[in-house]
């Protein structure tokens, strides 16, 4: 079969996109009619979700969208700033997230949270210096995942912003329904070394996880001791690589919260779907 661009999609892929995707309103203050037949010709939705995609995967410019294919780029700039209004993007993560759950099962039983950081040149809000960057600017966003890398929250903050203070947002943050009642199993939360203290085990524990907070290398002495274990923290890094591979969110020139949360919250439903993918759905999404 043959491979798809990185960001074309499948007939699958668009069926699910396209009943998400909200409706043109017109604006009631103009009260002219347009002529039939005048006008420009609307862009094709799947055309236009494409370009965002072709945006999000190769980091490119909004501005440098190939016209020849996608039509007017400032015209998906404002059609992805339209649909993120609108919900579309977080929608459709839940709407992936649902979907491997009732196909697979969300690993609740084990759950990862990290923070990682990001180059912010030109951001001008959720942004700080980034001490591990000689002070430039910079944003962080805190990501929770399943035990099997499976996005289910993400929080942007400032880069200066330390990691337990966004723990409880995260936790929060969850955007499908968590099980939480007496039947359900009980849920453990793996941090790093950056959550130690009370104040970070209150916020697990008022949550009804259980915390296990263990520095990189105490996992690697356990593993040395004990060749059976299984360390579970480290499936949140590999979700904040996958998230690094798509180079519009690698280093952040979204000025504004909501275009560079616009563009994670899409990064995280391709994840989603990759991952039903990888199942039994081989046409879910391009490639």
């Amino acid at each position: 079969m043959k491979r798809l661009a990185s960001w074309k999609v499948s007939d699958d892929f668009c069926a699910r996109v396209e009943p998400l995707i909200p409706k043109p309103q017109r604006d009631p203050s103009k009260t002219y009619q347009r002529k039939a037949g005048g006008g420009r010709k609307s862009q094709a939705p799947r055309k236009v979700f494409e370009g965002i995609l072709y945006v999000l995967r190769t980091g490119c410019q909004w501005k440098a969208l190939p016209k020849s294919e996608f039509g007017s780029s400032s015209s998906v700039h404002q059609y992805f700033l339209d649909w993120e209004a609108a919900g579309l993007f977080e929608q459709l993560w839940q709407k992936g997230l649902l979907e491997y759950d009732e196909m697979e099962d969300i690993a609740w039983e084990w759950q990862s949270l990290d923070g990682a950081m990001v180059k912010a040149p030109l951001a001008l809000e959720s942004v700080g210096r980034n001490l591990t960057d000689r002070g430039k600017k910079g944003s962080k966003r805190s990501l929770l995942t399943d035990q099997k890398g499976v996005p289910l929250s993400i929080v942007i903050s400032g880069a200066n912003t330390h990691d337990v203070k966004l723990l409880a947002a995260t936790l929060d943050g969850i955007i499908i329904d968590r099980p939480d009642g007496e039947d359900s199993k009980k849920q453990h939360l793996c941090l790093d070394a950056a959550y130690i203290g009370e104040q970070a085990k209150q916020d697990v524990r008022d949550r009804n996880y259980i915390p296990h907070i263990r520095p990189r290398g105490e996992e690697i002495e356990e593993k040395a001791k004990n060749p059976e274990f299984k360390p579970k923290r480290w499936v949140v890094e590999v979700c904040h690589s996958w998230f690094n591979r798509f180079r519009k969110i690698l280093v952040r020139y979204e000025k504004m919260d909501r275009s560079y949360l616009g563009l994670l919250m899409l990064a995280a439903a391709v994840i989603v779907f990759r991952k039903i993918k990888l199942q039994n759905q081989p046409n879910i999404i391009y490639g």
